[in-house]
């Protein structure tokens, strides 16, 4: 009998901590409102939800979020059959739903971000890599063969840029520099995610302030470049959610790279490659910085929405 009743007060035990962690979820609001409704009502009332709250893209965010909680079905497959649609699915999707409803970024929600033909785990600590920052990846690969080379990635965040050219040149090998060590592990997870982690390496620096006397054949970076007093003005998504260090450029926007150039002759190697991101209407600016720097072949590149978003130059001869 003791045995028995032992079970029955571990079984109570576990009833009660199952609901105790029912009622902490931050999704139970959409979880009970959604009680008895089927999946395609469920993915409307999301949808309006969304919408509600300044989301414009409801509908592929919700189909986004769906498509994560219903793997490995997919959402045509539960649609078609219920028994795919568990309650639990269901209050790990309130769950999501919740996070970005209070405008967390999607790529935060779910834990990660395509970038190029990569899937980036995506965290607090770094920026959710753009489509707009591949733009620098095909300027690069576009001016440099495969073969040896030695690539050093200012700002690593996620790793996002290092990691796309690695994963497009076998014979390359990188190095990616943050001042977070929070972004570093990041960085190095996606390494490893993406198969990457033999040719890559990190290591904590304020740009290229430790890097001895190294130079490389080709420096990139996606520097912080937004003008400070512009930063209370940005989508909630990024002024909350986005760390400030990869963001706030100064009063000009221009601090970073200043500061990258001002070591660039040491850093890049002769006839070395550089490739920056920049903001849409910074072209001149740091064209002109490259150009007091020394650099050769400057030219402003842009984006596929035609706006200005990389500035390459080499040091020495354009080749």
């Amino acid at each position: 009998m003791s045995g028995s009743g032992s079970g029955q007060s571990d079984f109570d035990a576990l009833a009660e901590r199952a609901r105790a962690e029912e009622s902490a979820r931050p999704g139970l609001p959409l979880s009970q409102a959604w009680q008895g409704l089927g999946l395609a009502d469920i993915r409307r009332d999301l949808v309006q939800r969304l919408l509600a709250a300044g989301i414009d893209e409801a509908e592929i965010e919700a189909r986004h979020m769906l498509s994560h909680v219903l793997a490995p079905a997919t959402l045509a497959e539960a649609l078609a059959d219920p028994a795919l649609v568990s309650w639990q699915r269901i209050a790990s999707l309130a769950d999501l739903a919740w996070d970005r409803l209070a405008r967390k970024p999607l790529s935060q929600v779910l834990g990660s971000q395509p970038f190029w033909t990569l899937d980036l785990a995506v965290t607090p600590d770094v920026l959710t890599p753009r489509a707009d920052t591949e733009t620098l990846v095909e300027a690069v690969l576009a001016r440099r063969p495969d073969g040896d080379a030695e690539l050093l990635d200012l700002g690593t965040g996620s790793g996002a840029i290092l990691l796309a050219l690695l994963s497009e040149r076998p014979g390359w090998r990188g190095t990616g520099i943050d001042l977070s060590d929070a972004a570093l592990d990041v960085a190095r997870g996606n390494a490893g995610r993406c198969g990457l982690a033999n040719r890559a390496r990190f290591a904590r620096g304020q740009w290229s302030d430790g890097l001895a006397d190294a130079a490389f054949d080709i420096v990139v970076s996606n520097p912080p470049y937004i003008v400070s007093d512009v930063l209370a003005g940005l989508e909630p998504e990024v002024r909350d959610h986005e760390p400030a260090l990869a963001l706030d450029g100064g009063a000009d926007g221009l601090d970073a790279y200043r500061d990258i150039f001002r070591d660039v002759q040491r850093i890049l190697k002769k006839n070395g490659l550089l490739a920056l991101e920049i903001g849409y209407d910074q072209g001149e600016a740091v064209s002109a910085l490259a150009q007091a720097a020394g650099l050769t072949g400057i030219a402003v590149l842009r984006d596929l929405a035609g706006q200005d978003r990389v500035v390459i130059g080499y040091n020495g001869e354009n080749r």
